[in-house]
């Protein structure tokens, strides 16, 4: 049975300080219970883990994975094209890179990104205050380091010069400047490093949890961006691969997208939503559900083929995968498991995909005009089009899947020199048994040369982890690596390879103006 959970969203920056004052000179006890100050909150394990738990809810928000953090992955990547005319004018600034200083989408997102920060430094603030359960309070520590290290990846990759924050910020005088993006990198993997260090492995009660190997492979992946190979390796292989506690590929690819399968063995981290049974979604903190209601993921409803079709797998993306039209041995069967197409099924089979159904642009798939559509974590696999057209779901968000660590080893790898290791890394995904391609080389991949190995990396990453919000990070690395020959998105220049500063945010802190 699924395993939901709710984080109470406790924002420590909204805790206040309640005085009363009276006539008489008698000293009263004035704490209001239901409005606890930092002064008397955070004094034990529980409400350590209840600050936590904030974190983990802040990461879940509408703002973030819930919704505009896929957008500003996807909106900067060549995986992604416009569905239509329906996509809103802020997010089309950001797919055609102009990004205007006061875009709300990427506004919302950094906003959101240093509600995590400031939850995170005050649980590691408070936490030496909590004497009662050291085992929990040292776990909730490790989770709180690895968020905002996630946090600070995110900044580093997307925004590269951003202010770093480790202490919790009291007031305006504790604005910081800005860092370097070497830097803020080294913070992320500061925080993941201490991380990996401290929190535990798989937990069957409490799977939604940071672990270990969540920890180690957000290590990998800031240290890869960082350009440290060598030590990217060292973590990627700290991940454990047997036992209770190991990863492996799931045999069946689609696996990683249902609601069913969520915390397969595949899955090393993942944000969890809930499925409330209606259609309303949590737009924002004011939501009139309440702040213990569990979240839900509007993504379902933006990428659906029967719904809003904002964004659509690009004609490169539909063109990527193998195909026996193009001289491929075998089609490959990940395009089928990843993209509706017209004419495909859905509803448990029941239901037929239509070119009427899926509003909006067409695509070019090897010449051909197509309507095409994402069909990673849509939930109408199982759903009629009026049930789950506009319904926001509760289809955990996978963040980090063990294919995608056999793929940066396999980077790592190239930039070591040793191919043969690399082409061994890229065969396993291949070899798994939805998927079952024939091992490299072959007629249309060969991999004598670096250059090569290096074509059936760029091949292998699309095909497998097409529209999972990983391309457009990949692009800064590779890009400074010299790993295309063409340079990928069409808006590109130096200048446009970071995101802005928020116009509210140099308006509020005086040490960015």
């Amino acid at each position: 049975m699924k395993r939901k959970h709710i984080y109470v969203g406790i924002l420590a920056a909204g805790i206040a300080t309640t005085v009363i004052t009276v006539s008489c000179n008698k000293e009263l006890d004035t704490t209001n219970q239901n409005r606890p100050t930092k002064a008397t909150y955070f004094g034990n394990a529980s409400e350590i883990e209840n600050g936590t738990n904030a974190i983990y809810s802040a990461w879940k928000g509408s703002n973030l994975v819930a919704r505009e953090w896929f957008f500003i992955h996807d909106l900067r990547s060549d995986d992604m094209a416009a569905g239509g005319s329906q996509l809103e004018a802020p997010r089309r600034q950001i797919l055609l890179g102009v990004v205007d200083p006061s875009n709300p989408v990427m506004s919302s997102v950094w906003n959101s990104l240093y509600v995590v920060i400031h939850r995170a430094n005050t649980v590691l603030g408070y936490a030496p205050r909590a004497t009662d359960n050291a085992a929990l309070v040292n776990r909730c520590v490790a989770e709180a380091k690895y968020l905002r290290g996630w946090a600070y990846y995110e900044l580093a990759s997307q925004w590269g010069s951003v202010p770093i924050y480790t202490k919790i910020a009291e007031s305006p005088t504790d604005a910081q400047p800005k860092s370097p993006a070497t830097a803020v990198f080294a913070q992320a993997i500061k925080d993941f490093q201490e991380a990996a260090a401290a929190l535990p492995g798989k937990s069957a009660t409490d799977p939604g949890r940071a672990t270990k190997g969540a920890a180690y492979a957000m290590l990998g992946r800031a240290l890869m961006q960082n350009g440290d190979y060598a030590g990217a390796k060292a973590a990627l292989l700290n991940i454990p691969t047997s036992g209770a506690d190991g990863y492996a590929l799931t045999d069946r690819y689609l696996d990683n997208f249902e609601e069913e399968t969520e915390f397969n063995k595949e899955s090393i981290f993942e944000v969890v939503f809930a499925d409330k049974k209606n259609n309303n979604f949590n737009w924002g903190s004011g939501t009139g559900d309440g702040a213990a209601a569990e979240l839900t993921t509007i993504r379902n409803q933006e990428y659906n083929p029967v719904a809003w079709r904002n964004l659509i797998p690009s004609d490169r993306v539909l063109n990527e995968y193998e195909n026996t039209l193009t001289g491929a041995a075998k089609n490959d069967p990940r395009y089928g498991y990843s993209i509706y197409q017209s004419g495909d099924t859905y509803n448990n089979g029941l239901s037929v995909l239509t070119d009427g159904d899926q509003g909006g642009d067409a695509s070019k798939l090897r010449g051909n005009t197509v309507k095409a559509s994402w069909r990673k974590f849509m939930i109408i696999y199982k759903e009629s089009k009026d049930a789950a057209g506009f319904h926001p779901g509760g289809n955990n968000q996978r963040i980090i899947r063990y294919a995608e660590v056999l793929l940066m080893l396999a980077e790592c790898e190239i930039e070591a020199g040793t191919l043969p290791q690399a082409v061994n890394y890229l065969n396993q995904i291949r070899a798994r048994a939805s998927v079952n391609m024939p091992a490299y080389p072959t007629a249309q991949y060969p991999v004598t040369t670096k250059a090569d190995v290096i074509k059936a990396l760029l091949h292998e990453k699309t095909a497998e982890l097409a529209g999972e919000e990983i391309r457009n990070i990949d692009i800064l690395r590779w890009r400074k690596k010299g790993y295309f020959a063409t340079e990928p998105l069409s808006w590109y220049t130096p200048a446009k390879e970071f995101l802005p500063i928020p116009q509210s945010e140099i308006d509020n802190n005086p040490k960015l103006q």
